[in-house]
C-alpha cells in the first residue's frame, strides 16, 4: 500500500483485514526475542542516564516555572492504552489548567486550556521527561507508538479499522509518526489514518536502527526549538524532519 492521500475506508478495511490475519502474537515476538531484548537494555540505560544526568537538575527548574505560571500540580497523570490495551499511568508535565474535560477532551490548536509554560514544554517536548519513569519500570519504550488516552483510541478505532493494531508494540516517547510531522491534534481523517499507517510501517519494520534514527530525529527537533528560543531563527522550516526519509510503502503487507 502506498501512501496516496485519497484513500476511502473500503481500501482501508482491506488492508486491515491483512493485518488482522497475517498478525501472530507469538510469531511476531519469537521472531524479534533480540531485539526486544536490546531493546528493554537500551531503554533501561537510556532512562537511568536521562533521570540521572537531566532529570535530577532540570525538575526543580521546571518545578518552579510551573508552579509560577499556573496553579495546580506539577505533573499530569492519566490512564493511557499500553501494550496490547492495558492500561498504564502515563506521567507527564501539566500543560494546561486544572479542567474536568482534561480525561476526555484532546488539545487543540491554540486551546485556552494550555498555559503559556505548556505551550513551550509541549513544543519541546520536555512535557514527555517525566516518562523516562514509565519506561523504566515497564510501562513504555523510548520509542513506539505514542500512548492514546481511552476516547481517542475508542474514536480512532471506529474511524480505521484495526487501530488497534499498532499496541503490539509498546508505546513510546517518541514515535515514527511524531518525527514524520503527526503529533499533535489528529481532527479529520486523514491526520489520523497517517499516523496509524507510521505506527503500523513502525510496528512491522521495528529494529534498532530505525529506533536510533527516530531518536536522533527527535533530538534535533528538541535542540532546534530549544536554540530558537535563544537564538532568533526567522524560518524553523529547514529544520523539518524531512518527509521523503521513509516511505510508507507496503505499510501493512
Amino acid at each position: 500500500m502506498t501512501g496516496s492521500t485519497s484513500i476511502g475506508k473500503t481500501s482501508i478495511k482491506a488492508v486491515n483485514t491483512k493485518a488482522k490475519s497475517s498478525v501472530d502474537l507469538r510469531a511476531y515476538i519469537s521472531q524479534r526475542q533480540s531485539y526486544l531484548l536490546g531493546k528493554r537494555i537500551f531503554d533501561i540505560a537510556i532512562s537511568v542516564l536521562v533521570l540521572v544526568f537531566i532529570f535530577s537538575w532540570l525538575f526543580p527548574i521546571l518545578f518552579l516555572l510551573i508552579k509560577l505560571d499556573s496553579k495546580g500540580p506539577v505533573f499530569f497523570i492519566q490512564k493511557r492504552v499500553g501494550f496490547l490495551g492495558h492500561s498504564f499511568p502515563c506521567i507527564k508535565f501539566r500543560t494546561m489548567r486544572v479542567n474536568a474535560e482534561a480525561d476526555t477532551k484532546p488539545a487543540i490548536e491554540r486551546d485556552p486550556r494550555i498555559t503559556r509554560m505548556g505551550s513551550f514544554l509541549r513544543h519541546s517536548n520536555l512535557d514527555e521527561l517525566p516518562q523516562f519513569l514509565n519506561v523504566l519500570v515497564g510501562h513504555m519504550s523510548i520509542v513506539g507508538p505514542r500512548p492514546h488516552m481511552y476516547n481517542d483510541c475508542i474514536n480512532f478505532s471506529r474511524i480505521v479499522d484495526s487501530y488497534k493494531f499498532r499496541n503490539l508494540m509498546k508505546p513510546g516517547i517518541t514515535g515514527l509518526a511524531q518525527v514524520k510531522g503527526y503529533r499533535g491534534p489528529a481532527v479529520n481523517f486523514e491526520q489520523i489514518f497517517r499516523r496509524f499507517q507510521w505506527d503500523a510501517f513502525y510496528v512491522r519494520n521495528a529494529g534498532f536502527w530505525l529506533d536510533l534514527r527516530i531518536v536522533h530525529r527527535t533530538a534535533v527537533q528538541t535542540l532546534s526549538y530549544l536554540f530558537s528560543k535563544i537564538i532568533v531563527i526567522e524560518d524553523l522550516s529547514d529544520l523539518s524532519i524531512g518527509k521523503e526519509w521513509i516511505e510508507p510503502k507496503n505499510v501493512l503487507n
